[in-house]
């Protein structure tokens, strides 16, 4: 498996995302843990989840407990896997999503993120999307005291605009590790927020980097291009769109998420496969 960094940390190249296994259309306990134990053992070594990856009001933290128990029964070293956890993103069970910026809210939420994930730090926490009601700088002054406690080792934004980006950043003094934002071939919207990352070093992740729950399966169907490239060197679409983005930038690294272990198996072969400049430049032409 191929790496790149987060901060100073090494990471695999194709992480995993963990929501599909805890919210609607979720499989059985014991699927998602194979799923895991299958990405663990491909070499992925960055598992991203949240707080708020959950069905029930009264289940919140469920994919963080589901991660937490994959990697203690895992038979591989599981001090070498970096969780990445969010939160400021709520389900109140109605099917609904709502914010809470507030940083007592979010500190709370961290030092409960730790302990579902059973550690004293918390690898990678960011804060998961932006609260209309407070200011940016006060959520993310959260994340410098949780630094500065060692409640978490690395904190990122996720759902950020390229001025929320420089602002996380600065408020931060510079330790912004990660900005997770939406990017696939169908949603290129946040290319700023790509290419700002690329000139500050600071690690991009692409969240539904393969379009989505429920459509990652058709991203062929729904864009022609990958399939053809896809029909050229013997792969599936899903790796050309995860190769596609990994050479965007080599701060770029996708979290596909996954439900089953074949998926994730497919996923990680995207690490090594290298398009040529003119399939790549074919691929960020498509509509």
């Amino acid at each position: 498996m191929q790496t790149r960094h987060i901060a100073d940390v090494p990471v695999s190249a194709i992480g995993l995302g963990g929501m599909p296994m805890s919210i609607e259309g979720r499989p059985d306990r014991a699927r998602s843990i194979a799923t895991i134990h299958a990405a663990l053992d491909a070499g992925v070594t960055l598992i991203d989840t949240a707080d708020a990856y959950h069905l029930h009001a009264d289940e919140v933290g469920h994919n963080e407990e589901l991660i937490a128990e994959a990697l203690r029964t895992w038979q591989g070293d599981a001090s070498s896997v970096l969780v990445a956890t969010k939160g400021g993103h709520l389900r109140p069970g109605d099917g609904s999503w709502t914010v809470n910026g507030r940083p007592e809210y979010l500190k709370k939420a961290a030092q409960e993120s730790a302990r579902r994930l059973g550690v004293e730090a918390i690898g990678l926490y960011q804060f998961h999307r932006p609260d209309p009601d407070v200011p940016y700088e006060e959520s993310v002054g959260a994340l410098v005291e949780l630094l500065d406690a060692g409640t978490i080792r690395l904190a990122g934004v996720s759902n950020a605009n390229p001025e929320q980006i420089r602002l996380a950043q600065d408020v931060l003094g510079g330790r912004l590790a990660s900005v997770q934002n939406q990017y696939s071939p169908a949603f290129r919207s946040s290319q700023a927020e790509l290419d700002l990352c690329a000139e500050l070093g600071i690690a991009f992740l692409p969240w539904s980097p393969l379009g989505g729950i429920g459509k990652a399966g058709g991203l062929g169907d729904a864009f022609e291009p990958f399939a053809h490239v896809a029909q050229a060197y013997g792969v599936s679409p899903q790796q050309v769109a995860l190769a596609w983005e990994l050479a965007q930038a080599d701060v770029v690294v996708p979290i596909p998420g996954a439900s089953r272990p074949a998926s994730i198996q497919d996923s990680v072969l995207a690490a090594d496969l290298e398009l040529s400049r003119e399939d790549l430049e074919r691929l960020s032409a498509t509509a």
